[in-house]
C-alpha cells in the first residue's frame, strides 16, 4: 500500500515559554486541529498534515498574522535542504489573474516544466511550479517572494521534490508474468477497468441552499440515499455570491437523477416564495469539453434543444481565469425538459472526457517519459483530469532519451490563421521567445506565401515532448484570443514528412491503415498521392484535428516510421527479425 506523503510544517519564532499543548490549543481554536503529535524543540517547532489544503490554510491563516506568548509565529513547509531542489509553491495569487501573465512571469526565471494549480477553498489561487533545475527554482524564490501584483503579495515556499525525496524502489526480478504495477492495475491486483468518476457540476442560487440540505440535512442525506451519490455543496466558497456549486459524484443515472431532485426542490421552492419564473439548470464544464459539447457548427447543442424542448446558452470565453477554467451551460425550460438536456449534455462531456483520458494514456505509453501534468498551463485543461495509472507513471520528469542517445529532433509544420500571427509572435516578440523557453523547441514563423494568403507555417523543431507542449500552447492561445468561433473546437491543419518508402506503410492496404488511424484518433490524416520526394526523400503527411487527434495521429505515424526503419535496417543486415528475439 502506497504511504500518504504528509506536509510536515515549521512553526517559527517561538517564545521559549510556548508548549505543545498551547500549539494544539491555538491551532484548534483557528480550526486548524493537529491529528498527529507536536515535535517542540527550543524556538521552533513541527507538526504534520496529511493533506497539503490543510497545510496552505494553516499558512495563510497563521503566518505573522497570531502570537503566542507575545510573539508573532512563522508558519511554513518543513523542507530540508537536500530536499530544496525545482518544486516551489507560490500562493496568494489574484484569482482573476490570467494564465498567460503568470506564464510569462515565471518564464523570466528560467525554463518551467510544470505549473500545476492546487484546489483549495482560500480566495487567492494557489499553484505548485517546477523549474527545469534548482538553480532557477532558488532564483524565482528570491525574485517572487513578496512580489506585488494589483495589490496582491506573493507567498513562495519550496515544496518536497519527491524525486529527490524518495529514490526509485530496487527492481524486483520477475520469473515470468507481469507485476500488477505494469499493467496499470490498482495494488489489490484487480486489473478491471476502474469507472472514470465524471461528476455533475452544478450551479444553484444561494437563497436554495437551505432548502436542498434540508431541516438538520434530511433532505440532502435522503437524496443521497436514493440516488447513490456523494453530494458536496460548496458553501464555502465565493463568500456572498449569488450562486453556491454543487458537485454530485455518483453513476450517469445517480447523477441525473440527483439532479432532477434538486431541481425539484428548487422548483418547489420558488413556488411556496412567489418566485413566479422557471428555475433554470446551470452546469459547469470544464472549457477544454465545451467546444465538442457544442458540435461542429453547433450541431450538438441544436439537437439537445429540439431533443429537449430547451434553450441553452454557454457563458463567454472571457469569463476564464486562472481560478475558473469552467463555463456555465445555462438550460432554459420546464424542469422535466431541463432534466432530460442534463441527460444528453453530460453524456458528450463524459465522452469528450473519457476520449482525453484515453488520448492521455496513448501519449504517456508512446511518449516514454513525458511530462503530462505540465499541459496544466495552456486551455486544454488537463490539470483537472485525474491521475491515472499510466499518466502517473508517465509523469516522471526523465526526459526521453532512447537507447541512452539525445532524443531524436522532429519537424511539425503548423497552420495558423494569418491574423494570429501578432498574437503567437507577442509584443516585440516576447510570447513566441517564452513559448520556445517553456517548450524546450525552436519555433518559427515562415513568410507568407502571397499577400491574400490565409494561413501562415509555423516551424516547429524539437523533441517529441517539446512537440506536444509547443503545439497545445498554440492551440491554447488562439483559443483564448477568440480566432475561432467560440462554439467551435480548435482544429490545425499538421504537416510531418515520412521516409518516401515509408509511406505506403502509413496508408497500409487499401488505405486500411489510415482509416484505422482515422477512427482510432477522430484525426483526418492525408498522404496526397502522387507527390515527388524532396531532397530527402521525404513525402508529406498532413493531419488535421483538435490537439488530442492531432497529436496521437502524429505519434502513430511516427511510431509507423519507426517500425519501417528497423524493419529496413534489419534487411539492410541480412539477418531475419525472428532472430532477435530468441
Amino acid at each position: 500500500m502506497k504511504r500518504r506523503r504528509m506536509n510536515k510544517l515549521y512553526i517559527g519564532n517561538l517564545s521559549p515559554a510556548a508548549t505543545a499543548d498551547d500549539l494544539k490549543q491555538l491551532f484548534g481554536e483557528r480550526k486548524l486541529p493537529l491529528a498527529g503529535q507536536v515535535l517542540l524543540k527550543s524556538g521552533y517547532a513541527f507538526v504534520d498534515y496529511p493533506d497539503q489544503n490543510w497545510a496552505i490554510r494553516a499558512i495563510e491563516t497563521l503566518s505573522g498574522k497570531v502570537e503566542l506568548h507575545g510573539k508573532v509565529m512563522e508558519v511554513d513547509y518543513s523542507v530540508p535542504k537536500k530536499l530544496r531542489s525545482r518544486k516551489i509553491q507560490i500562493r496568494n495569487i489574484p484569482p482573476h489573474l490570467q494564465w498567460e501573465v503568470l506564464d510569462g512571469l515565471l518564464a523570466q526565471y528560467g525554463t518551467v516544466e510544470n505549473v500545476e494549480q492546487v484546489n483549495t477553498d482560500t480566495e487567492t489561487a494557489v499553484v505548485n511550479v517546477t523549474y527545469a533545475t534548482k538553480e532557477e527554482a532558488k532564483v524565482a524564490i528570491e525574485k517572487l517572494s513578496d512580489h506585488q501584483f494589483e495589490n496582491y503579495s506573493f507567498k513562495i515556499s519550496y515544496i518536497p521534490d519527491e524525486e529527490v525525496s524518495s529514490p526509485p524502489p530496487p527492481q524486483r526480478s520477475r520469473r515470468g508474468g507481469h507485476s500488477s504495477r505494469e499493467r496499470g492495475s490498482s495494488p489489490g491486483g484487480s486489473s478491471q477497468p476502474k469507472q472514470l468518476d465524471f461528476p455533475l457540476r452544478m450551479l444553484v442560487p444561494t437563497q436554495f441552499v437551505g432548502a436542498i440540505i434540508g431541516k438538520e440535512g434530511l433532505t440532502i442525506k435522503n437524496l443521497t440515499k436514493q440516488t447513490q451519490s456523494k453530494v458536496d455543496i460548496h458553501r464555502k466558497e465565493n463568500a456572498g455570491a449569488a450562486e453556491k456549486p454543487i458537485t454530485i459524484h455518483a453513476t450517469p443515472e445517480g447523477c441525473s437523477e440527483a439532479c432532477r431532485m434538486i431541481l425539484d426542490i428548487m422548483q418547489k421552492e420558488a413556488d411556496e416564495t412567489k418566485l413566479a419564473e422557471e428555475i433554470p439548470l446551470k452546469i459547469l464544464a470544464h472549457n477544454s469539453l465545451v467546444g465538442r459539447l457544442i458540435g461542429k457548427e453547433g450541431r450538438n447543442l441544436k439537437k439537445i434543444e429540439q431533443d429537449t424542448g430547451t434553450k441553452i446558452t454557454i457563458s463567454p470565453l472571457q469569463d476564464l481565469t486562472i481560478y475558473n477554467p469552467e463555463r456555465t451551460i445555462t438550460v432554459k425550460g420546464s424542469t422535466e425538459a431541463c432534466s432530460n438536456a442534463e441527460v444528453e449534455i453530460m453524456k458528450k462531456l463524459r465522452e469528450a472526457y473519457e476520449n482525453d483520458v484515453v488520448a492521455i494514456n496513448q501519449q504517456a505509453n508512446l511518449i516514454p517519459g513525458l511530462n503530462l501534468s505540465a499541459l496544466g498551463i495552456f486551455s486544454t485543461g488537463l490539470s483537472m483530469l485525474p491521475s491515472t495509472p499510466g499518466a502517473r507513471g508517465a509523469a516522471a520528469a526523465t526526459p526521453y532519451h532512447p537507447f541512452g542517445q539525445l532524443p531524436e529532433q522532429e519537424i511539425v509544420n503548423l497552420f495558423i490563421p494569418t491574423q494570429a500571427v501578432g498574437a503567437i509572435i507577442g509584443k516585440k516578440g516576447q510570447h513566441i521567445k517564452q513559448l520556445a523557453r517553456f517548450a524546450g523547441a525552436s519555433i518559427k514563423i515562415a513568410p507568407a506565401e502571397g499577400p491574400d494568403a490565409s494561413e501562415r507555417m509555423v516551424i516547429i523543431t524539437g523533441p517529441p515532448e517539446a512537440q506536444f507542449k509547443a503545439q497545445g500552447r498554440i492551440f491554447g492561445k488562439l483559443k483564448e484570443e477568440n480566432f475561432f468561433n467560440p462554439k467551435e473546437e480548435v482544429k490545425l491543419e499538421a504537416h510531418i514528412k515520412v521516409p518516401s518508402f515509408a509511406a505506403g506503410r502509413v496508408i497500409g492496404k487499401g488505405g486500411k491503415t489510415v482509416n484505422e488511424l482515422q477512427n482510432l484518433t477522430s484525426a483526418e490524416v492525408i498522404v496526397p498521392r502522387d507527390q515527388t520526394p524532396d531532397e530527402n526523400e521525404e513525402v508529406i503527411v498532413k493531419i488535421i484535428g483538435h490537439f488530442f487527434a492531432s497529436q496521437t495521429a502524429q505519434r502513430k505515424i511516427r511510431e509507423i516510421v519507426q517500425q519501417v526503419k528497423q524493419q529496413e535496417q534489419k534487411h539492410a543486415q541480412g539477418a531475419p527479425a525472428s532472430q532477435h528475439s530468441k
